[in-house]
């Protein structure tokens, strides 16, 4: 499909970040700034492991899906 004003071969790249919430903050930003093309989306993987986490108290983010437009 081609829409007026874009080209029809973008390609997306799927990047895997591997995060600590609490302390990995800098290292998101030094990543995100890090790449050549557009942050398209940020798509966090949310592991339920714990009582607690599946009843919606508390939650980990293990990792984030970080999709960029090349």
């Amino acid at each position: 499909m081609v829409r007026k004003g874009r080209t029809a071969d973008v390609s997306y790249r799927v990047h895997r970040f591997d995060i600590d919430m609490e302390k990995d903050a800098s290292r998101l930003e030094a990543f995100l700034n890090g790449l050549s093309g557009e942050v398209v989306a940020i798509i966090p993987h949310i592991k339920k492991t714990t009582l607690a986490q599946i009843y919606g108290v508390t939650r980990k983010v293990d990792f984030l899906l970080v999709v960029e437009r090349a």
